[in-house]
């Protein structure tokens, strides 16, 4: 052992799996980079594809332009594709109007809350919607309805504040990114609020949430502290740090290596590492590098679960290939 290895301090590192990337984020990037392939620069983003600075960086170095709203986006051939959070009805509207060649990223799981909710409209019910106002997955569902169709929820006092029961059948849907003991105690509020609301028979939370939390859930019971690996503006990231803490683990949500707080870990002997399901693997491999640069460090991975869901292209993007 040379004289460095032996001046740093052992440290467990449990790497979580599943974890970083979903069958969602992997199929917005693959239609990006299609149809850059395809069309050419440049491609036209509504929204960030996904909440990750370093995929947005990738993409605007090969030819990706993101914007906010779609009069930014010139008419032509060029597409615009709306991001793996969905949008709102108006937005494709407009899109139409104004001739533009769009293509749609929206996670298919997205695309499912959505069908949902427009289900429980066509059948009269109020709808409530589980979810973190202002995110654009929330923005997407809502608007999917006419304003006032979907009421928004985020926490049980907020289903303690709902309208009595008025006589219509309710119904609800959840974002696909929240923390799964969270939701299930919301679910639990509007049960007991309204006894016969629709319960689907699979909630809404997607898969890819699910497995994370749970790995980090089972990690952080074996470790003393965990690293979440994504963006600020991720909420499946946000709900992983919350997990963590939820079990009584310090946490931190950190963008890249040079987030790391190093006093945090002084005089820590274990821990976890994940990455939410829009951080790509190459960051959390330098996590690893700057762990290993500080102590010697014993790593072991975790595993919870396997993922084999994959999701195909847009049809207009096969036909095109």
């Amino acid at each position: 052992m040379s004289e460095l290895a032996a001046s740093k301090p052992r440290l467990r590192v449990v790497l979580c799996a599943p974890r970083g990337f979903c069958a969602g984020v992997v199929r917005a990037i693959d239609i990006v980079e299609r149809a850059l392939q395809l069309y050419g620069p440049p491609v036209y983003v509504r929204h960030e594809i996904v909440h990750n600075r370093l995929v947005v960086d990738s993409l605007k170095a090969k030819g990706v332009v993101f914007i906010e709203e779609l009069a930014e986006a010139p008419a032509g051939e060029h597409p615009v594709i709306f991001s793996a959070h969905g949008v709102a009805k108006s937005v494709p509207e407009e899109a139409e109007a104004r001739k533009l060649f769009t293509i749609d990223a929206t996670c298919p799981l997205v695309t499912k809350v959505h069908r949902v909710a427009q289900a429980h409209f066509k059948r009269g019910r109020r709808i409530i919607l589980i979810g973190h106002a202002g995110h654009p997955e929330v923005i997407g569902t809502m608007g999917q309805l006419p304003p006032g169709a979907v009421t928004l929820v985020s926490s049980i006092e907020d289903v303690d504040r709902l309208p009595a029961d008025d006589g219509r059948p309710i119904g609800f849907v959840t974002q696909t990114t929240l923390s799964v003991d969270d939701t299930h105690e919301i679910i639990a509020a509007l049960r007991r609020r309204f006894p016969s609301i629709h319960v689907p028979p699979m909630e809404d939370i997607c898969y890819a949430t699910t497995n994370r939390q749970e790995a980090v859930k089972t990690a952080a019971r074996r470790v003393e502290a965990v690293i979440v690996v994504g963006a600020a503006n991720s909420s499946n990231s946000q709900r992983l740090r919350e997990v963590a803490e939820r079990e009584g683990c310090a946490a931190q949500l950190v963008a890249d290596e040079r987030g790391i707080d190093w006093k945090a870990l002084e005089n820590v002997g274990s821990v976890a590492v994940t990455a939410g399901a829009s951080a790509p693997e190459a960051l959390v491999k330098h996590i690893l590098a700057a762990l290993d640069g500080r102590f010697e460090i014993v790593l072991e991975t975790l595993t919870t679960a396997s993922e084999s869901m994959a999701f195909p292209l847009p049809r207009v993007l096969r036909e095109a290939v």
